[in-house]
């Protein structure tokens, strides 16, 4: 998978944003959920207004992996006051790193965390958090792989269901 490429995603790219958050989204959560919570979770977190939003926001980007111009994953970042909790300015939030089920074990969302490090590093903080569903071990497994380590746990609303995030941290030797 040498030929991944990793590139910022802007305004113009809103459709390409919103048709690979639904269906790694999806792919990620529909087995373990309602598919009444997946539709209204679906419509409103990745509604055109609410990426215009996000996209717009300097304290937050957007990153596609693609394979010979085709979007297999993205990752989405946010900085200072736009993070979800905390908003620690020195620290950076992966608030996703999602990858189409097709190329799951082939080191796409590694390049992605890869990615989250570098831009962490470049803009010194002092460490990177994330939130992660409780109920995702294999997110969980790689978080850890890569040194994070649980500090607190958050509640995440799926619709009308409420989840529990379990909350890590990695502190960066800048």
């Amino acid at each position: 998978m040498t030929d991944i490429v990793i590139k910022k995603v802007a305004l113009n790219d809103i459709d390409q944003l919103q048709k690979i958050g639904r269906q790694t989204f999806f792919e990620t959560f529909s087995a373990g959920n309602s598919e009444e919570n997946m539709t209204k979770y679906l419509d409103e977190g990745f509604s055109a207004e609410k990426l215009t939003t996000e996209l717009s926001d300097n304290n937050a980007e957007f990153y596609f992996a693609t394979l010979n111009d085709s979007v297999i994953g993205y990752l989405k970042l946010n900085f200072g006051h736009s993070q979800t909790e905390l908003q620690d300015d020195k620290a950076l939030e992966i608030e996703r790193i999602y990858v189409l089920k097709d190329f799951h074990g082939k080191s796409v969302g590694q390049i992605l965390y890869d990615k989250a490090i570098h831009i962490a590093r470049q803009k010194n903080a002092d460490y990177v958090w994330l939130g992660v569903w409780e109920e995702n071990p294999r997110a969980i497994n790689f978080y850890k792989k890569n040194g994070f380590v649980e500090f607190d746990k958050h509640i995440f609303n799926l619709g009308n269901d409420e989840q529990t995030d379990i909350m890590m941290k990695l502190k960066l030797n800048n």
